[in-house]
C-alpha cells in the first residue's frame, strides 16, 4: 500500500515482514532501516517496555515512520506471557480463569486486554492460544496458557475472550496452528515431532481452530513437524509446510484470512532450515507475514529473499494483509489517568480470579521454564 489509504503496491515486499524492535527507543539507524524497509508490522517485547509514556511514544514513532499503517502487536495473554506487567498489573492467566469457571471473568479479561492495548496504540494481540492442555505440567512452553483441558473447554472460553477483546477494536490471532498440545519439547529450543494421525488431530487439536476460524482476524502457524501431513519430508516444520497451510488451512478449511509464522528466530527453525529457505518456504506455503523477532539486523536480507517469490504468491499475501489492515482500530488518546484506570481494573480482575493472597504471587520471570517468559 503506497499510502495509508492508497492502493497496495505489489512491490511493497516489506509488508510481508513482521519485525521486532531492538530497544525502548528508535535510534536514528533503526528508524532509517524501518523507514526504508516499510515492514508490514512490528512486534514488541519486554526489551521495548520501560514506562507507560515511553511505550506509547515508541508505538507512535513506529506508526509515524510507516507509509502504510502497520500492525503493532504484542503477546499479552495473561500470567507469565504478559509483556505489559513490566509497567502494570499482571492479568490472571488462561488456566486460572478456566479453573475459576466464570465466563464473566473471562469476558472482563478480554475487554480489559483490548482497552489496555488500545491505550498504548496496539492494534493486534497475538492470542488467543487455542492449544489444548493435555498436561498442565508439560515442558512444551504452554504451561498456564491454555483455555481448556479438552477441545470443548478451549472453544467455550477462548470464544468469550476473543469476542470481548475484538469488541474493543483489537485484532486477534489464534495460535498455534495446527496445535502444540502434544509437543514433548519446547519449540523455542528444538523442533517437536508430533506423531498423531490426521484423524487423531481432528478429534482434538483441530476442533478449536475449526470452531473459531470465522471469528479470528489472523492465525499463527507453529514450528512442529507432523508426519501425518509431511511424511515424505522428515523434520519439516508446519510453519513452512504447503500441506499444512496451503492445502489444509487454506483449501480444506477455506481460511482466506491473515496467516503468520511463529517467531522464525526459535530453535525449531534455526536448527533445521537455512534462513533463505525459511523465508521463501514460509510465504510459498501460504503465510502472509514472516516474523523475525530478535535478529532484527536480518530484516533487509529477508526482504531480498522475498524478491525471489513469484508475483501470484506475493499478490495473494499482500491482498490478505490489506484486507486485515482495514479492520485495525486507531489508538485511544493516551493519558496516565486512562492507563491507571484500566490497570486498576486488571488488578481487581486478578483478585476476583485468584483471591487476595494468591493475587500477590506473581509469575516468575526467569526463563527456566521457557524463553517465552523473558522475551
Amino acid at each position: 500500500m503506497s499510502a495509508r489509504t492508497g492502493v497496495m503496491n505489489e512491490k511493497s515486499l516489506g509488508q510481508l515482514l513482521l519485525t521486532g524492535v531492538p530497544g525502548p527507543e528508535l535510534d536514528s539507524e533503526t528508524a532509517e532501516r524501518f523507514r526504508k524497509l516499510q515492514p508490514g508490522g512490528f512486534i514488541l517485547f519486554g526489551r521495548n517496555i520501560k514506562s507507560p509514556e515511553q511505550l506509547r511514544k515508541l508505538v507512535d514513532d513506529l506508526r509515524d515512520l510507516s507509509d502504510t499503517e502497520p500492525f503493532i502487536t504484542i503477546d499479552q495473554e495473561g500470567g507469565r506471557v504478559s509483556r505489559l506487567r513490566l509497567i502494570g498489573n499482571e492479568p490472571p492467566n488462561a488456566q486460572a480463569l478456566r479453573n475459576k469457571g466464570d465466563l464473566k471473568l473471562i469476558r472482563r479479561h478480554g475487554d480489559l486486554t483490548g482497552r489496555i492495548l488500545r491505550t498504548f496504540g496496539f492494534n493486534m494481540d497475538l492470542c488467543p492460544v487455542l492449544d489444548i492442555s493435555f498436561d498442565d505440567e508439560a515442558d512444551n512452553s504452554l504451561k498456564g496458557r491454555c483455555w481448556g483441558e479438552n477441545a470443548r473447554q478451549v472453544i467455550d472460553n477462548a470464544t468469550v475472550f476473543n469476542r470481548a477483546m475484538r469488541g474493543q477494536g483489537v485484532l486477534s490471532c489464534g495460535k498455534h496452528f495446527p496445535g502444540y498440545a502434544s509437543a514433548e519439547v519446547d519449540p523455542h529450543h528444538e523442533l517437536p515431532v508430533i506423531d498423531k494421525t490426521l484423524e487423531q488431530m481432528e478429534e482434538a487439536e483441530l476442533l478449536p481452530f475449526r470452531a473459531l476460524l470465522p471469528d479470528l482476524d489472523s492465525v499463527m502457524t507453529c514450528h512442529s513437524h507432523y508426519p501425518c501431513w509431511d511424511a515424505d519430508r522428515p523434520r519439516w516444520p508446519a510453519s513452512l509446510s504447503k500441506n499444512v497451510i496451503g492445502q489444509f488451512l487454506r483449501n480444506q478449511l477455506a481460511y482466506d484470512g491473515l496467516v503468520m509464522t511463529d517467531d522464525l528466530d526459535m530453535g525449531a527453525i534455526l536448527n533445521e532450515v537455512t534462513f533463505e529457505e525459511t523465508i521463501l518456504a514460509a510465504v510459498e506455503a501460504g503465510n502472509d507475514l514472516v516474523m523475525i523477532c530478535h535478529r532484527v539486523e536480518l530484516v533487509e536480507e529477508a526482504k531480498k529473499h522475498l524478491e525471489k517469490l513469484s508475483d501470484p504468491v506475493v499478490h495473494d499475501a499482500l491482498r490478505r494483509i490489506e484486507v486485515a489492515k482495514k479492520k485495525m482500530g486507531d489508538p485511544f488518546a493516551f493519558t496516565m489517568d486512562r492507563f491507571r484506570e484500566v490497570d486498576a481494573e486488571i488488578w481487581d480482575l486478578r483478585v476476583d480470579t485468584l483471591g487476595e493472597e494468591q493475587a500477590k504471587v506473581l509469575s516468575v520471570e526467569d526463563g527456566k521454564r521457557s524463553p517465552v517468559e523473558t522475551y
